[in-house]
């Protein structure tokens, strides 16, 4: 970008700088004692930074423009100048019914796209009257255990107008079902409904330990959904593959992406194994970030990661596509990072944040409440929350120009940074025999676990400032608000309404349906279809999710 001779003038008067003016300063008041570290890898931030920290970059080769090649700009070439990212607000609220209110209000207020929480027995494959779910029915998300929670979840929201993302993973391939069963009977073209379903079980085996099957028979689920979406819901993203959850586990920026990747790889190789084309199926793949408290850091993991993806899927999988290789990513803010102490704090820090995921180019954000620390979100705490990205849209002039930290000699010295420390990752991955084996190893879980711990422990050295926490404390605070609370009768009642469900419901036809899922799964048919069917006649997610462990069994780690 500079020129050997005007890089030598640059070094020079840097040096001068030092000795004259900086020298004199550093004497007198010398500078905040704190470590100026990166949260990746805890790297020295320079005091300054200069050409010369970026002299090896080349404007078109790392950069270009935005909607082209190495993507590193963004992937459309308006960005947020000709269409704002999607504003999701991540919503579950115990009941269908109580989904459904939440989901109109943030309509009303101008939410542009659905984010749906499940509960715990739904993300494991189980009925709200399984053993294994008391105590735990409508607790972190709503409830659904079939086709009629569905039903009433979007009453009077048409499938064909909105874009609703449904973090689920094991049971994926159910909910994806449902979705698709309750647009046919809303009378909507399959290929007009727009979503993302999370479907990213390779993090569930990192980082949450929400899975079902073993991992052979999880890709084999998956690789069937996309072969369903890319012929029947080409508008549906099939995959969220995401980082979010190993970042709340504990790992650093470049961790995050790496790994992230890593799983993407891994996912394309599987597709590509079972016989598909990479151009048919990898433009329906769509990524899910974390963006936590440093701002410029988050601006340059996003931009990394565009430009790494972009070469991954020319350099390892020949896609010829550009939608193959443009990385399209949807962010939440740092949950982990929220405090139960000083909870209005929490407003500050979901507002940067989700900054930078605007400034690094994100395609949809949701922004947590800040009570989420405490409890489910208040509407008054959601409604904020929307108002931030509304403000950030319309007020802040953060979506007026296209990747407007480009240039920054620290922005792009941090982004070659993060990208090469990612690829160091990735390459460690490939010699452990890809992400599955480095998985189910537990390689991957140990570098997690090992910079969680550090972290931790630097926190209650007071090492790392947490304001309102280990600095800046009040002592004998209580959250000064009031919070959602989880009604103990829903449990009763989601029970009560499956009872009467499975009573009304046509018996023979459910044995039938379950029956066709059981043979597809003992060939090689793709499973989508039959689910479908499955679903369209009442049969519950557990019913389902039973067959499968039937056949695939369970998965249990080392």
């Amino acid at each position: 970008m500079f020129d050997p001779e005007e890089l030598d003038r640059i070094q020079s008067a840097k040096d001068d700088w030092e000795t004259e003016t900086l020298s004199p300063t550093l004497d007198r008041f010398g500078e905040r004692n704190e470590q100026f570290t990166t949260d990746t890898g805890g790297n020295e931030v320079k005091r300054l930074y200069t050409p010369a920290d970026v002299s090896d970059n080349s404007y078109r080769q790392d950069l270009g423009f935005p909607g082209e090649e190495p993507y590193t700009r963004g992937v459309y070439p308006t960005m947020h100048r000709g269409r704002l990212w999607t504003m999701r607000q991540y919503a579950g609220m115990g009941t269908a019914t109580e989904t459904n209110e939440r989901f109109l209000y943030l309509i009303e207020n101008g939410s542009s796209g659905l984010s749906m929480a499940f509960d715990l027995p739904t993300q494991m494959g189980y009925d709200s009257d399984a053993a294994m779910s008391a105590g735990e029915v409508g607790k972190s998300g709503v409830a659904i255990d079939s086709l009629a929670d569905f039903e009433t979840v979007f009453d009077g929201i048409p499938l064909g107008e909105v874009s609703t993302s449904m973090t689920i993973n094991a049971p994926a391939s159910v909910l994806l079902a449902m979705y698709v069963a309750l647009g046919d009977k809303q009378g909507v073209d399959r290929d007009e409904l727009r979503g993302t379903i999370q479907n990213d079980i390779m993090k569930e085996y990192i980082a949450r330990n929400l899975y079902i099957y073993p991992p052979k028979h999880s890709m084999r689920l998956i690789t069937d959904i996309f072969e369903f979406c890319a012929e029947e819901v080409p508008k549906f993203n099939t995959i969220s593959i995401s980082g979010y959850h190993i970042r709340e586990a504990g790992s650093t920026a470049a961790q995050e992406i790496a790994f992230t990747l890593g799983n993407g790889i891994e996912y394309v190789q599987a597709a590509v194994d079972a016989g598909q084309d990479v151009d048919s199926f990898a433009p329906q793949l769509s990524f899910f970030f974390n963006a936590h408290n440093n701002i410029l850091e988050e601006v340059a993991k996003f931009r990394a990661a565009r430009r790494m993806w972009g070469k991954i899927m020319d350099e390892r999988f020949d896609a010829t596509n550009p939608k193959s290789k443009q990385l399209k990513f949807h962010t939440q803010t740092g949950g982990s990072t929220l405090t139960a102490q000083q909870v209005e704090n929490n407003v500050v820090r979901v507002a940067y944040q989700a900054l930078a995921a605007v400034l690094g180019g994100t395609q949809s954000l949701h922004t947590n409440g800040k009570d989420e620390a405490l409890a489910l979100p208040t509407e008054q705490s959601v409604r904020t929350a929307l108002r931030t990205q509304q403000i950030l849209a319309h007020e802040s002039g953060a979506a007026d120009t296209i990747d407007p930290l480009a240039g920054s000699y620290y922005i792009e010295a941090l982004t070659d940074e993060i990208e090469a420390q990612a690829f160091d990752l990735i390459e460690s991955v490939d010699e452990r025999g890809g992400m599955l084996e480095a998985v189910e190893d537990q390689w991957v879980q140990r570098q997690i676990q090992d910079v969680a711990y550090d972290r931790q422990q630097e926190i209650e050295n007071g090492d790392r400032v947490i304001v309102g926490v280990n600095k800046f404390a009040v002592e004998d605070e209580g959250p000064q608000m009031d919070l959602e609370e989880v009604d103990e009768e829903n449990e009763r009642e989601q029970i009560e309404r499956l009872e009467a469900l499975r009573a009304d419901r046509d018996s023979g036809a459910v044995d039938d349906a379950l029956d066709r899922v059981r043979a597809a799964a003992q060939s090689e048919q793709n499973l989508m279809e039959p689910i479908v069917e499955a679903v369209k006649v009442y049969a519950t997610v557990g019913e389902i999710c039973n067959v499968l462990r039937d056949e695939f069994g369970e998965y249990k780690p080392i």
